[in-house]
């Protein structure tokens, strides 16, 4: 597991992806302190560091990156975390519009395509 808080090479999360199925790296962002964690089996188990680290739940979104994925499906918005029905999340994406362009923003500030 890692904490990213400064920029990350696409490359590095290639060479993540190759050890995960599907190709993917799962990452969980914290839309408020604009930080991700990126590389682990779960998102649960990224969600769980980012909160004993100060974090607060509502602010956790957990999404995959496809690396070999160079396009708009780069970021997949689906994880068992996000589902939030206190939070109007009743999906295991992030229905939210809004949420969806923070994530996308933070993303794009810290993956260094």
């Amino acid at each position: 597991m890692q904490l990213v808080n400064e920029k990350i090479s696409l490359e590095i999360l290639e060479d993540m992806s190759k050890k995960m199925f599907g190709g993917i790296v799962k990452a969980v962002v914290d839309i408020e302190k604009k930080i991700m964690v990126v590389d682990a089996d779960m998102h649960v188990d990224q969600e769980f560091f980012l909160l004993e680290n100060g974090s607060l739940q509502k602010n956790l979104w957990g999404i995959n990156f496809h690396p070999a994925e160079k396009n708009k499906s780069f970021v997949e918005f689906d994880s068992m975390i996000n589902l939030r029905p206190s939070q109007d999340n009743c999906s295991r994406g992030v229905d939210s519009p809004e949420i969806q362009k923070v994530i996308l923003s933070i993303v794009n500030g810290l993956v260094k395509k």
